[in-house]
């Protein structure tokens, strides 16, 4: 160590001071990097909280949109039962009057029968009893007729139980053309409109869930004589109103079309129709949910709804697949 020269001795030293030098810049490295991870750890803290406190607010506001889209879903459902009741009202009324009109009839022919019993004219009492059982078999007949049209009712209203079932396409669509014509004429005494259908008979079965198979016709049939509707309130001169149904088979698919010659959907919305809440009809007389429930419901069978129109015709194809098994 004595023979340590004063450079040496410098050098020494400028080593240390280099070395406490590097010990103090790590440390207040050290410092100053813990202080930043600390305030990024706040930061993010932060930023987790807000995106905590904006988790709840968003599933807040999806539980609202989801009710209010409930809502607005039995409104369309309770609509679709409105149209359906006021055509079952006007339906069931026609066996009703001939019930109560043979009733009538018979009554009074039991009381002449009293009568003819009372003078012993025994072949007259005998042809007026013919008679009545004649009005007898005719009340049994119109009373079976509204009793199927109110469990036909009963059937496509009830809650949908989600299973499926064989059902013939063609006997629910004429339903449904029926009822939904007379709903119509119950809102509107003066709508007239003719209405017809071309089935192919030999049309399979198809296995659908029917209460919303029939709430697609529902709406599509509501549509077309609403169409009729504004296209004669409009005054198109020699207009007669027609929606007609047609069925037929197409290689593995059951094809149901409903066509009006209503005024046709514009080019510039015919993209719209099956978009929610979309509606052309004025404030208060459609939710907009209606062809878009009914596309879904399609879907979700497996199926295809698609539109075809130009003016003073629209073409709704219903398609649902069926197999040989659903025969």
């Amino acid at each position: 160590m004595n023979n340590l020269t004063s450079s040496d001795v410098i050098v020494f030293v400028t080593a240390g001071l280099l070395i406490i030098l590097l010990l103090f810049a790590f440390i207040i490295f050290f410092v100053v990097s813990f202080r930043q991870q600390q305030r990024n750890y706040n930061i993010l803290q932060g930023q987790k909280q807000e995106i905590e406190a904006q988790k709840i607010v968003l599933q807040d506001t999806l539980n609202d949109l989801q009710a209010a889209q409930s809502q607005l879903i039995q409104s369309e459902k309770m609509a679709s039962l409105g149209a359906l009741t006021a055509g079952v009202a006007h339906e069931i009324q026609n066996p009703l009057n001939f019930v109560t009109n043979f009733s009538e009839v018979s009554k009074d022919l039991l009381n002449e029968m009293q009568q003819e019993i009372g003078l012993g004219n025994m072949e007259e009492v005998k042809m007026i009893a013919m008679d009545v059982i004649d009005n007898l078999e005719k009340i049994y007949q119109h009373g079976k007729r509204a009793d199927s049209i109110v469990k036909g009712m009963l059937q496509h209203s009830r809650k949908s139980t989600g299973e499926k079932e064989l059902i013939d396409l063609n006997g629910l669509a004429e339903d449904f053309l029926k009822l939904s014509y007379h709903g119509m004429r119950a809102k509107d005494k003066s709508f007239n409109a003719d209405f017809r259908t071309e089935f192919d008979l030999e049309l399979p079965k198809v296995n659908v869930v029917p209460q919303d198979i029939g709430r697609v016709l529902l709406n599509l049939i509501n549509n077309a004589f609403y169409a009729c509707a504004q296209r004669a309130n409009a005054g198109a001169a020699d207009y007669k109103p027609c929606v007609l149904l047609s069925s037929r088979r197409h290689e593995n698919q059951v094809q149901l079309s409903v066509a009006d010659n209503g005024s046709g959907i514009p080019d510039s919305i015919k993209d719209k129709i099956f978009q929610p809440f979309f509606t052309t009809k004025p404030a208060g007389q459609g939710t907009g949910l209606g062809l878009s429930l009914s596309y879904d419901i399609v879907k979700a069978h497996g199926g295809e709804l698609n539109v075809k129109s130009q003016p003073g015709e629209t073409i709704f194809e219903l398609c649902l697949m069926y197999t040989r098994d659903d025969k």
